[in-house]
C-alpha cells in the first residue's frame, strides 16, 4: 500500500479552528457562601476568542432556568451553531427544546470526560483560581458583583497565550515613553498596567 505523507482529512485541531466562530460551551461552577449555602453559577464561553459571554447565579437550577439563560446569552441572531455541554441532569427536555428552537445543535461530552469541554473547564478553573478562591461571599448579590467584575477583567484585560497574549476583546497596545500606572481590578485581586500619555 502507498503511504500518505499527510492525513486523509483535516485534523481535529484544524476542524475546531475552522468552526470556532460557531461554537460555544456551557457549564456550572458551584460556589459556597459564608453561611454554607451553595450557589450555582451558569457560565457560557464563546470558543472563537475565549470570550466570557454570559453568567447567571441561582441557588436552585432548573431546566427552565437554564433554557432562559441560553436565550439571554445569545439574543437575536447571535446564537452559535454548536453548543458543547456535559451530561448534567439539569439540561432536561425543556432546555433541549429551547436549543432546537434557537437552531443550536447540542454536542454532549462523554461521561467523565471534562477534557472534551476544555474551554469551559479552563474558564471554570480560572474563575476559581483567580477569583472565588480568594473571596468569602456573603450573598448571591455579592457573588454576582464580583463575577461581573471578573468577566470584565477576563474579556478586556486578561491575556491568553492562544490569542497571542491578547485579550478576548482586543487590547490596545500603547508604546512610547511615559509613566506606567497600575489599574486595580476585581477589588484589587488583579491589576492591569497601562502607559500614561506624556
Amino acid at each position: 500500500m502507498v503511504r500518505l505523507n499527510k492525513p486523509p482529512s483535516q485534523t481535529w485541531k484544524t476542524f475546531l479552528r475552522n468552526h470556532a466562530d460557531g461554537i460555544a460551551a456551557i457549564d456550572f461552577v458551584v460556589v459556597p457562601t459564608i453561611n454554607f449555602q451553595l450557589l450555582f453559577v451558569f457560565v457560557v464561553i464563546a470558543h472563537a476568542r475565549r470570550r466570557f459571554v454570559h453568567f447567571a447565579i441561582t441557588a436552585n437550577p432548573t431546566a427552565e432556568w437554564a433554557a432562559r439563560q441560553i436565550v439571554e446569552a445569545f439574543p437575536w441572531n447571535e446564537a452559535p451553531r454548536y453548543l458543547i455541554r456535559d451530561n448534567d441532569g439539569i439540561y432536561g427536555q425543556i432546555f433541549q427544546n429551547k436549543l432546537r428552537a434557537l437552531g443550536i445543535k447540542e454536542v454532549r461530552t462523554a461521561l467523565r470526560s471534562p477534557w472534551q469541554n476544555a474551554y469551559a473547564e479552563k474558564l471554570i478553573l480560572s474563575i476559581r483560581w483567580e477569583c472565588t478562591d480568594h473571596v468569602v461571599f456573603f450573598s448571591q448579590k455579592h457573588l454576582w458583583r464580583i463575577l461581573k467584575s471578573y468577566a470584565d477583567y477576563n474579556n478586556s484585560g486578561r491575556t491568553h497565550l492562544s490569542l497571542k497574549k491578547d485579550a478576548p476583546n482586543h487590547r490596545r497596545t500603547l508604546s512610547g515613553v511615559g509613566k506606567v500606572s497600575s489599574i486595580s481590578q476585581i477589588g484589587g485581586l488583579h491589576h492591569r498596567y497601562e502607559r500614561q500619555a506624556v
